[in-house]
């Protein structure tokens, strides 16, 4: 059977890896589970990033052709996706054609022993190939089985397919961004697709939680709507309460001001003083305690309403100074203040060095690269970068000869 099985597949044959120290990998919160990541492009790869980080064992499944479609996404480096380098390290990549009947049953051993299974195809899809979570709980009752899709698994949506850009459009997000009297704007960034992988790793903690005391697995649904939704925090409380459409805002801030970005003399700051103490104390910084007394900025709710006056005085005072000579004054006083700084500025930061937060790395093809530290800060047992993304198929044969040896050992 594992020869035959070989024969479906398309695998590379360079097995070339690079590992952290068995030793450091022990001690991880996470390195005691194994992943089955059989997602693409950014939501799932990136919830299953999260895990690996932690010292999972995760391994990516992918089709023979060419992957995970995120292995196509520019830029590259050396002929490698430096978006799929970033979203796929520290897992081991596997190929595996869920089209034929050996590649099926080889899949189905790795579900026996795996505590995790993450997919984000359209709903429907995953039952139709073989892998849907009925019946994967039959084959592990203790599997946590994790899908990721646009609407979610159930609803009148459900079966559509989920992207990004959608889920901003039509959860409010969009319509909320962008200048006040302008068109809607899609966030720059993929909001949805990555606090989407998010709330899965966070379903999937839970869900694993839930099965100490249980002893059974269970599904986790996310989706990139609800996720969208649950992002509207500010606007749902306001609509809530008044039962008005949230506007378009701008710069401004829907409950708080002075709380925004500010031009300078030489650029922009990010200024936050919206607490009593910081407002009273910003006014002294720049120069118009006056603004105290001004019955239009008494209360954070007044200022909020006559939000457009008072940045217009605010920033009349801040055009005369540099950010920088700002942001030393204010951060004196205490007052929550930055500078707007690219990405340039903010990776040679000494904040974002200090934290670890750009890592070198070493990969086969694209060689001596960089990239982003872990977030999520353990005492104990801290996450790592231990090994680069993989080529496609690069670990095929390691973890069928691994799941061989255990099969032969039971």
């Amino acid at each position: 059977d594992h020869g035959r099985f070989m024969l479906s597949c398309i695998m590379a044959a360079n097995n070339r890896q690079t590992h952290g120290s068995k030793d450091q990998e022990n001690i991880m919160a996470l390195s005691h589970l194994t992943v089955l990541d059989l997602t693409a492009n950014l939501s799932g790869p990136y919830c299953a990033m999260i895990l690996a980080d932690q010292g999972a064992d995760v391994i990516k499944v992918e089709r023979p052709d060419v992957g995970d479609d995120m292995r196509l996404t520019p830029p590259f480096i050396a002929g490698e996706s430096a978006p799929f380098m970033l979203a796929n390290r520290n897992k081991r990549s596997i190929i595996i054609d869920f089209k034929t009947a050996d590649g099926l049953t080889a899949f189905r051993r790795l579900v026996v022993d795996a505590d995790i299974l993450i997919e984000n195809f359209k709903p429907g899809t995953a039952t139709r190939i073989g892998v849907g979570y009925e019946d994967m709980r039959t084959l592990n009752p203790r599997l946590i089985y994790c899908s990721i899709s646009g609407f979610g698994q159930t609803g009148p949506y459900a079966k559509r397919g989920g992207f990004d850009l959608i889920s901003q459009a039509m959860t409010g997000l969009a319509a909320i961004c962008g200048d006040e009297d302008g068109p809607p704007h899609r966030l720059p960034i993929p909001i949805t697709d990555l606090c989407a992988g998010m709330n899965g790793a966070i379903g999937i903690l839970t869900a694993l939680a839930a099965r100490e005391k249980t002893g059974q697995g269970q599904q986790v649904d996310v989706s990139l709507f609800e996720t969208g939704i649950a992002l509207g925090f500010y606007e749902a409380a306001s609509y809530f309460a008044t039962n008005v459409t949230p506007e378009r805002l701008g710069q401004r801030h829907r409950g708080s001001a002075p709380y925004q970005i500010f031009a300078t003399a030489d650029g922009h700051i990010a200024i936050g003083a919206a607490a009593e103490r910081f407002w009273s104390l910003t006014c002294e910084v720049l120069g118009c305690e006056e603004l105290t007394k001004d019955t239009r900025f008494t209360t954070k709710a007044d200022r909020v309403a006559n939000n457009k006056a008072l940045v217009a005085i605010l920033e009349k005072r801040l055009l005369e100074k540099t950010t920088d000579a700002w942001f030393q004054l204010l951060d004196a006083k205490g007052v929550p203040a930055g500078p707007v700084m690219n990405h340039a500025q903010m990776f040679a930061d000494p904040q974002t060095l200090a934290r670890d937060m750009v890592v070198d790395i070493d990969h086969p093809s694209a060689g001596a690269t960089r990239t982003l530290g872990v977030p999520i800060k353990l005492s104990e047992t801290p996450g790592a970068v231990r090994r680069p993304a993989p080529r496609h198929g690069e670990h095929t044969q390691e973890v069928l000869a691994e799941a061989s040896r255990r099969n032969a050992a039971e």
